[in-house]
């Protein structure tokens, strides 16, 4: 293992860590997720605020599918009344009052004493289509209209153990189109954030993206090393939109990345074995059955390379097993489609890629997006 690329996992989180509204645009390209105080209280649960969360959830959503944040952010800069909002939102009726009134009082919006209706500042960075900041897409199309129906399926699911695999969720092909659209923007500011803050690529030539989605992952690393070539394993109905998302990047990038069919819980992968300088997987290990986990890494231990890198980032919780809150829930999520997985912390990602033939006393942990994600890298002796 090179001595920098140590040191550069090792790093601080520096930026990442400070409040939204001061951070460097660079920096900003990774969302900060603070948990809410109630959840982070050391006395006792806010039942009220967790029981009732999901109307907050669904005013947010329902503001973004009818356009009320990018009316505002285009309008007048005092703000915009709610006549002038019912004609932009094509809602002429008092429930939309209603919804304006429950946005401002979760702080979405802001109401001055003329009954002027502006952004908040977190809501102008990030929930505006125009802003280089923005992810109300992939609140939208898949927390809104994806996660959020599936999460209503969560006590039948814990009785029964029954739900859909991810395989069977993404056969339909508009489901996986929705899912891999929305899903590219955020994975493009977190594979940015990977290469420039916390892993150096070095001199690699050959890397396996298992499950990369939209190739959001492949298109950054190969954009950032001359020469490195990605090979993108994924469901058939998600290569076909990320064939359409690659045909948007540089032809140079074009050019380096394939996709090749596959669930990536078959046995085998159409790949030779000790090809790869890198594996990556992103968001895989918290979406397939816990008994298949050990055998992706098999798998990847296979592909790579003498002194090659795995490296696996999802959702985790610290080994203490009592958080952080938004790690914590969206293991649970995951569960509405993957009934027999896990909920990932890095030592049991670790010990399953000891049983595949790594290293574990020569694992790197490090936080990616704060307070949701981790970067576990193992290598290849």
């Amino acid at each position: 293992v090179r001595p920098a690329a140590v040191a550069a996992l090792r790093a601080p989180l520096g930026a990442v860590a400070a409040p939204r509204a001061a951070a460097a645009p660079a920096a900003a390209s990774v969302r900060r997720f603070a948990s809410r105080e109630s959840w982070d209280s050391p006395d006792d649960v806010d039942l009220d605020s967790v029981a009732y969360g999901f109307m907050a959830s669904q005013a947010l959503f329902s503001a973004l599918e009818i356009g009320i944040f990018d009316h505002i952010a285009a309008g007048d800069a005092a703000g915009l009344d709610v006549a002038a909002l019912k004609k932009l939102c094509a809602c002429d009726a008092p429930r939309l009052q209603t919804l304006l009134t429950a946005l401002v009082a979760i702080k979405c919006l802001r109401r001055s004493p003329e009954g002027l209706y502006t952004l908040s500042p977190n809501t102008a960075q990030s929930m505006v289509t125009s802003s280089k900041h923005f992810y109300g897409d992939y609140l939208k199309f898949q927390i809104g209209r994806q996660f959020y129906q599936r999460m209503g399926a969560l006590p039948e699911v814990m009785l029964t153990g029954k739900a859909p695999s991810y395989a069977s969720w993404f056969s339909d092909p508009e489901v996986a189109q929705t899912y891999t659209q929305a899903q590219h923007n955020g994975s493009v500011a977190t594979a940015k954030y990977l290469v420039k803050k916390k892993l150096q690529l070095g001199g690699i030539s050959s890397m396996l993206d298992v499950g990369g989605g939209s190739g959001a992952f492949s298109y950054v690393f190969t954009g950032a090393t001359p020469g490195l070539k990605s090979t993108v394993l994924e469901l058939p109905e998600v290569c076909r939109t990320g064939e359409k998302i690659k045909a948007q990047q540089t032809q140079d990038v074009q050019d380096r990345v394939q996709f090749v069919h596959l669930d990536a819980t078959s046995p085998k992968w159409p790949v030779p074995d000790e090809a790869f300088d890198v594996v990556l997987m992103s968001y895989i290990s918290g979406s397939v059955p816990e008994a298949i986990i050990a055998d992706l890494y098999a798998n990847a231990m296979k592909a790579l390379k003498s002194g090659g890198r795995l490296l696996v980032h999802d959702f985790m919780v610290n080994d203490s097993l009592d958080g952080p809150a938004l790690g914590a829930l969206w293991g649970l999520q995951h569960v509405t489609v993957n009934a027999d997985g896990l909920g990932l912390c890095p030592a049991e990602i670790i010990e399953r890629m000891g049983k595949a033939g790594f290293d574990k006393s020569n694992c790197e942990t490090v936080e990616m997006i704060q307070g949701m994600t981790k970067l576990i890298v193992a290598h290849k002796s």
